[in-house]
């Protein structure tokens, strides 16, 4: 089986046959890209989406040769199996030690024609609720502050949510927002495979949603909503925001009784029905237009994402598997996030609004919220975030 760790020699073989066929007028138009990422270990998230810039990808099971190029790197911390020093040497990639210095090739004025952020993954503490205080804010303030110094900004790609704070993200993006920043944000399974390939039109009347997974509250805790926010965010009237989420954890979190939570898990790899677990998390999620969502993290009970909802008109729930599978191929959504990022890139246009990012943002943030206060519902007026679907896009098998 081809693996990502394979792709250096094809893609190099693959660079040179193309570099025979393009001029070199057409080969400078390749997008500069700087990284800006809080450290580059092996399978981090700098790892699974710069190694593919780098490197190469397979999106919809085809191969794909970078067409962008990293030109700078900052890490903000060095682990001792930190990989960035070997890459940018072997690369000849200049690993800058201020973010600034990374935006302007040690210059004055920003000189790359894109930013990938990756905050995800270092030493940082963990606070008494369960939320990882990664410096997302901080470090983005400074990418922000070097395109307005220049007086222009450039496609960026932001990984995962905004910040633990609701605050720190809203400040993110209305600073963004200032300096009409073309950027997209979020995380991998919304672009991953489906299976089946369930995508609903635009317009779609949802009646229910829910969807099971695993993992920490707040790192997984994301993917799930990210998961559940792709698909409800194109029913009838496009998005209009969340009115209240309530956090529950333990034994009044299972999900007993909820023939909607059966259907998501029949959808798990190996048909598996126990849904028991020693401490169960259910997230609730209360829209404005009336929905009302659930989100499980059954940790112990299942291994995947999935996710099932009813839609009036449809006599049987509608339901799919959120493929990260390493049987089809090494870490499959990454590839398809790793596609977009580069497509954004190339033609400047972020593939969904960065609305959404900033909605789960908010709905996490919150939820939080709802755990430091004894899992009080939390109305979160807030929240009252609109935005139309784009095509939703996404792998297929």
């Amino acid at each position: 089986m081809l693996t990502r760790r394979a792709f250096p020699g094809i893609c190099a073989a693959a660079v040179g046959a193309g570099a025979a066929a393009t001029s070199a007028d057409a080969a400078t138009t390749r997008p500069r890209v700087a990284a800006i990422v809080t450290e580059y270990r092996y399978y981090s998230h700098a790892d699974v989406v710069c190694g593919r810039i780098f490197d190469g990808y397979a999106v919809n099971g085809k191969r794909q040769a970078p067409r962008t190029d990293i030109v700078s790197m900052f890490t903000a911390q060095t682990p001792e199996n930190d990989m960035a020093r070997e890459l940018c040497s072997r690369h000849g990639i200049p690993l800058y030690k201020t973010i600034r210095e990374a935006l302007t090739l040690g210059g004055s004025t920003l000189a790359v024609d894109a930013v990938v952020f990756i905050g995800e993954h270092g030493n940082y503490p963990t606070n008494e609720l369960g939320q990882k205080l990664y410096p997302r804010f901080e470090l983005f303030s400074e990418v922000l502050a070097v395109y307005r110094d220049s007086g222009r900004s450039v496609p960026t790609f932001f990984d995962k949510h905004l910040s633990y704070s609701w605050e720190k993200a809203k400040k993110l993006y209305d600073e963004a927002a200032v300096l009409k920043v073309p950027w997209f944000a979020g995380s991998s399974l919304p672009v991953t495979v489906r299976i089946p390939d369930v995508s609903f039109p635009v317009g779609v009347e949802v009646e229910d949603a829910c969807v099971i997974g695993f993992g920490e509250a707040d790192a997984y805790g994301f993917h799930l909503l990210e998961v559940l926010q792709c698909m409800v965010e194109r029913r009838k009237g496009g998005e209009t925001g969340v009115a209240a989420v309530r956090m529950v954890e333990g034994p009044e979190a299972a999900p007993n009784n909820d023939p909607l939570a059966e259907e998501a898990m029949a959808r798990q790899p190996g048909r598996r029905t126990n849904m028991s677990t020693r401490q169960p998390v259910r997230f609730d999620i209360e829209y404005r237009d009336g929905l009302k969502t659930r989100v499980y993290l059954l940790n112990g009970a299942v291994q995947h994402f999935t996710f099932a909802a009813r839609v009036k008109g449809q006599l049987k729930p509608l339901s799919c598997l959120f493929n990260m599978s390493y049987e089809t191929r090494p870490l499959p959504h990454f590839d398809g996030l790793v596609s977009r990022i580069e497509e954004m890139f190339v033609t400047g246009k972020p593939p969904y609004p960065v609305e959404r990012t900033l909605l789960t943002t908010g709905i996490l943030a919150h939820l939080f919220d709802s755990k430091a206060k004894r899992y009080q519902r939390i109305e979160t007026p807030a929240l009252g975030i609109r935005y139309s679907p784009t095509d939703g896009w996404h792998q297929s098998a």
